[in-house]
C-alpha cells in the first residue's frame, strides 16, 4: 500500500480530576439453599476503569466486612461460566483489592459528602439484601439529593423500587431507567432448573407511576443515563454503565 493512502490517526488521553466513588456490593445471604452475594464484573469493571481514569474507589456494604463473589460469577469457579473474567481474577488476587473483599466498609461508616459518585452492583444477593434495608435506601437518597452520581447495575437497580426522597417520592419516579430484565430472569432459572427470585425488578418497576423501564434483549449490552441517575441492564453493560460515569463527573463533579 502507498505511503500516500495510510491513514494517520491520533489520541490524546482525558486528564480528568480525581474523584472518589464509593462501590457497594451485598452482604451475603442464601438463596435456594446456597450462598450469594454480587456479581464480580458488575463490581470489578467498573473498580478497575474509575482507577485507571485517576480516581479512588472504596468498597463497602450494607453490614460491612467480608463479602463473595456470586459462585456463577467467580471466575475461580472450575468449569465456571466466567473463567475469562481476567479483571475479576485479577482483582482477587491482588495483594490491595483482593484485601478490600475481606473487609468492606460499613454504610454506617460513610458520610455522603466525601464522595462524587456511588455504584451499587447487582448479583444474587441485592433483591434478597436491599429489599428492607432501610439504611442503604436513606443513603442512596442522599447522594442523589446532594448532587452526586448515583449508579445502578444489574439487581442493583432493584434500589429504585423502594428509595424515597425527602418529599415522600420514589427515585424512580419520572425517571428512565433499566435493570435485569423479566427475559434474563426466566433464562435463570431455566438454567438453574428452579425459580430463584420471588420477584422481578422488571414486573415491580411496572407498578411505579410515572416512570420508564427500559431495556433491550437478554444479555445485550445497554446503560441508561438519566441526569444524575445511570443504570446499566446486567454484567454485559458494566463497562457502558462505568462509561456513562466517567462522563458525567466529568459534567457534575
Amino acid at each position: 500500500m502507498p505511503a500516500s493512502d495510510l491513514t494517520v490517526e491520533t489520541r490524546i488521553g482525558t486528564k480528568r480530576k480525581p474523584r472518589r466513588i464509593l462501590s457497594i456490593v451485598s452482604n451475603t445471604t442464601e438463596l435456594k439453599g446456597f450462598p450469594v452475594g454480587f456479581f464480580a464484573e458488575e463490581m470489578t469493571r467498573a473498580f478497575l476503569m474509575f482507577t485507571e481514569a485517576g480516581h479512588h474507589v472504596d468498597l463497602a456494604s450494607p453490614k460491612g466486612g467480608e463479602v463473595m463473589f456470586d459462585t456463577h460469577s467467580d471466575p475461580r469457579t472450575p468449569g465456571g461460566a466466567y473463567a475469562d473474567d481476567l479483571i475479576s481474577l485479577g482483582f482477587v488476587h491482588h495483594a490491595k483489592f483482593g484485601a478490600l473483599l475481606k473487609n468492606t466498609l460499613p454504610i454506617s461508616a460513610i458520610n455522603v459528602d466525601d464522595y462524587d459518585a456511588v455504584l451499587v452492583a447487582g448479583g444474587g444477593g441485592p433483591l434478597l439484601t436491599f429489599r428492607d434495608d432501610t439504611a442503604l435506601h436513606a443513603l442512596i437518597a442522599s447522594f442523589y439529593e446532594k448532587g452526586k452520581i448515583v449508579t445502578l447495575i444489574c439487581h442493583g437497580s432493584c434500589l429504585l423500587l423502594w428509595t424515597r426522597l425527602s418529599d415522600g417520592k420514589l427515585l424512580a419516579e419520572g425517571k428512565k431507567w433499566t435493570g435485569f430484565t423479566n427475559e434474563e430472569e426466566e433464562a435463570v432459572n431455566i438454567a438453574f432448573g428452579m425459580t430463584l427470585n420471588e420477584y422481578t425488578i422488571q414486573s415491580e418497576a411496572a407498578r411505579i407511576e410515572g416512570t420508564s423501564f427500559l431495556c433491550r434483549s437478554a444479555n445485550e449490552p445497554f446503560a441508561i443515563r438519566d441526569g444524575r441517575l445511570i443504570t446499566g441492564q446486567q454484567q454485559y453493560s458494566s463497562g457502558l454503565t462505568a462509561e456513562l460515569v466517567l462522563e458525567a463527573l466529568d459534567e457534575y463533579a
